[in-house]
């Protein structure tokens, strides 16, 4: 299946409300000349509530909200369309101002590859729903995700650290995270 025909099948399991009040026919703006008013561009509403990118990447990106993450990776595996039942790859990532998961997902008997993307911008408490439940390797990447950025996983069976100590302070792999003891000075 093409990434075109990923999108839209995936993006008609989330659609957006709002989409349908997109009128049919697009009314462009009359101005007078001489006139200070400038013309307005109509707001493309998405037809779907997730996001989707090939930018940068050979794989389909869908960006999804935290609140429909569970939702969204349970109709990945399950859906006899797609049948995403490979989880190769579970990261954390500091984008600065937003901690988040990004997942790597393929389908063994489709062969096709798509990337989701879930963020936050609560960096006190960041928590996600887990997906253990769906892949059990997730249990491990979870682990390891919580231990160097403190993303926390809902329903996970045994979040716990798993390469630092229990007195470590702090989460390594965080961008603002500051190590005074082990500092290399250049």
């Amino acid at each position: 299946m093409t990434n075109q025909k990923l999108q839209e099948l995936i993006g008609s399991w989330f659609p957006n409300p709002e989409a349908k009040s997109i009128p049919d026919v697009i009314v462009e703006d009359v101005i007078e000349e001489g006139s200070d008013k400038k013309p307005t561009a109509e707001t493309i509403i998405n037809p779907s509530l997730l996001e989707f990118s090939e930018e940068g990447s050979q794989f389909l990106n869908i960006f999804v909200q935290p609140e429909q993450l569970h939702t969204l990776m349970s109709e990945l595996k399950k859906n006899k369309e797609t049948y995403f039942d490979y989880l190769f790859c579970l990261s954390g990532v500091d984008w600065g101002t937003e901690l988040g998961v990004v997942y790597h997902l393929e389908s063994t008997t489709f062969r096709h590859t798509v990337v989701v993307k879930v963020k936050t911008a609560d960096r006190e408490n960041p928590t996600f729903d887990s997906v253990y439940d769906i892949w059990a390797t997730a249990e491990f990447h979870e682990r390891e995700v919580f231990d160097f950025f403190g993303i926390k996983f809902n329903n996970h069976p045994n979040l716990k650290r798993l390469f630092l100590t229990e007195e470590w302070e702090g989460f390594p792999l965080r961008k603002d995270y500051v190590d005074e003891i082990n500092m290399v000075i250049k």
